[in-house]
């Protein structure tokens, strides 16, 4: 599968500070990669080198399969970039917003002004086309900021924290939203601190920190990874914990957790499924009744907890604000 996104090697200091070291990363065509990392770990700025709005102090970048260094303007024209907070013209509607990013992108009159009523459709924001968007809720405004970035159609979308303020429902109407470009081959470099959205939507993921990748595969494998499988047990009976203890002590990897009040017994395992299997097994041949067991695996937030020492943190304000608008106005 050919590469949308590729990097190697990309550094970038500023004074003192080294925020990208070495950095490499590939996204296939049509695919998610989720960029995670803690507030300082270069995301951002990996992201505005891949969209031309910074240039990298070493390393090489290509987008859609352009040298993001040698031909910037050509990369804009591939690409869709929403930023952490909604670029979005308060004094102008919905639809003059989109309408003159249309034009930015010089499609036209004619053409700015269909996609704009495409868009308004496509992100149910028919209704406030008309209206001043500084009455648009923040679900809105993400949404209208989204539609933005996808006016001159791009195969290559950058979205950064693209969720960050809303509430669960407008989340989850962002996630369907993802979900529908990426099957119709868009490809989404989408960093995030919400790790239920990268569990959620990234095909693969990578974990930075201090500007160099610490960790990359699917979210099974660095769950795998890390470690962490156990076997959660609820018993009928709390006489019986004593004799769950000793029926499962040979498949245990670590000391066994025994809760006299909760009648429940954890497990620390390698192996997952299979090993589940025996310790039923165990359990039913040595008359233990369960109430409720299963394996469980660790999150993605102990993942992250396990790889960067801490767990992740709300996005900060200090995360380059305005990116999109930036690009949009770049593209001019």
């Amino acid at each position: 599968m050919q590469a949308a996104i590729e990097a190697t090697g990309l550094t970038k200091r500023f004074g003192e500070v080294t925020a990208l070291d070495g950095l490499d990363l590939e996204v296939p065509e049509g695919t998610v990669l989720g960029l995670l990392g803690p507030n300082g770990a270069g995301k951002t700025t990996a992201v505005s080198i891949l969209t031309t709005l910074l240039q990298p102090d070493e390393g090489t970048a290509r987008v859609a399969g352009i040298d993001v260094i040698a031909e910037p303007r050509e990369v804009r024209r591939r690409i869709g970039l929403s930023g952490q907070y909604a670029a979005v013209d308060e004094v102008l509607s919905g639809f003059e917003n989109l309408e003159m990013i249309g034009r930015l992108y010089h499609l036209g009159k004619e053409r700015s002004r269909a996609r704009a009523r495409e868009l308004l459709d496509r992100f149910e924001l028919t209704e406030a086309a008309d209206r001043s968007t500084k009455g648009y809720s923040g679900g809105m405004r993400r949404r209208l900021d989204l539609a933005g970035a996808l006016v001159a159609e791009p195969p290559v979308l950058f979205l950064d924290e693209p969720t960050t303020g809303l509430d669960p429902h407008s989340r989850l109407e962002l996630w369907s939203i993802i979900r529908e470009l990426v099957s119709g081959g868009t490809t989404v470099l989408l960093t995030t601190q919400y790790l239920e959205e990268a569990d959620q939507l990234a095909d693969e993921i990578l974990v930075i920190d201090h500007g160099r990748a610490i960790a990359q595969g699917t979210a099974d494998e660095l769950k795998v990874q890390v470690g962490g499988e156990r076997i959660e047990a609820t018993l009928a009976d709390v006489a019986q914990l004593d004799a769950a203890r000793e029926l499962l002590a040979p498949l245990a990897v670590g000391d066994i957790d025994a809760d006299d009040g909760s009648r429940r017994i954890v497990v620390p395992i390698t192996g997952g499924a299979p090993v589940l299997t025996d310790a039923l097994r165990r359990l039913d041949a040595g008359g233990v009744a369960l109430v409720d067991v299963g394996l469980r695996r660790p999150t993605l937030d102990e993942v992250f907890l396990t790889l960067t020492g801490h767990r992740a943190e709300e996005p900060s304000a200090d995360d380059a604000a305005g990116a999109s608008e930036g690009l949009r106005s770049e593209v001019a």
